[in-house]
């Protein structure tokens, strides 16, 4: 394949990660601080520690690992924090601080990306990995945040109700609070009936 080809291949898969990114961000506009930090699963997963924790794989697999260190805490290498305080912020971090920690990360890791190729390899400086490849590190980067921005959908959603992947609710089906009730109520419905098939068998045996 000709250089040309290994550019474009970066190229799309740099769109997908910035389409993640975005996401990922746009998830905290117009919440207050207590809204972005507050857990809304039993593990604790909250908007703000979800970039948190972002920014420091961002700054690890395309930083530390290609010898281009960036300022950004991961504790996961150090040993020294305690587990998980990658995914939540103290009441002393505040918003600016991740948000714009998160940017210059992502800038950062851009500029990685340019300037090297896809084949360029790497070592990833903890937990005894073996080599990694430039594009291996956009490919695991781009699905890590997708899936991150995925959690973000839920909570945002847990917290006021907006959805969808980009602001205004587009790529959801266009409806308003009732009809969202009276679909909610549709598929609660169908799970029922669902499960009542599949026990009705059973009680016949």
């Amino acid at each position: 394949m000709t250089e040309e080809t290994f550019e474009t291949f970066k190229k799309d898969l740099l769109v997908y990660l910035q389409d993640a990114r975005d996401a990922l961000l746009w998830k905290l506009e117009g919440l207050s601080e207590y809204d972005i930090r507050r857990p809304l699963t039993p593990t604790g997963t909250n908007l703000l520690g979800l970039v948190k924790h972002a920014t420091a794989a961002e700054a690890l697999y395309f930083g530390e690992t290609f010898g281009r260190p960036f300022d950004a805490p991961r504790p996961w290498i150090t040993g020294d924090a305690e587990p998980n305080s990658d995914f939540w912020a103290t009441p002393e971090e505040s918003r600016e601080q991740i948000v714009d920690l998160y940017r210059a990360a992502c800038a950062h890791a851009d500029a990685t990306i340019a300037a090297l190729p896809l084949d360029a390899v790497g070592r990833v400086p903890w937990g005894g990995r073996s080599e990694v490849t430039l594009h291996h590190s956009l490919v695991h980067m781009t699905a890590e945040t997708q899936r991150h921005a995925g959690h973000a959908d839920l909570v945002r959603e847990l917290v006021d109700g907006a959805t969808g992947q980009r602001r205004g609710g587009e790529n959801t089906a266009p409806g308003d609070e009732a009809w969202w009730a009276a679909h909610r109520e549709r598929v609660e419905h169908a799970a029922r009936e669902a499960s009542r098939s599949q026990a009705e068998p059973s009680a016949q045996a």
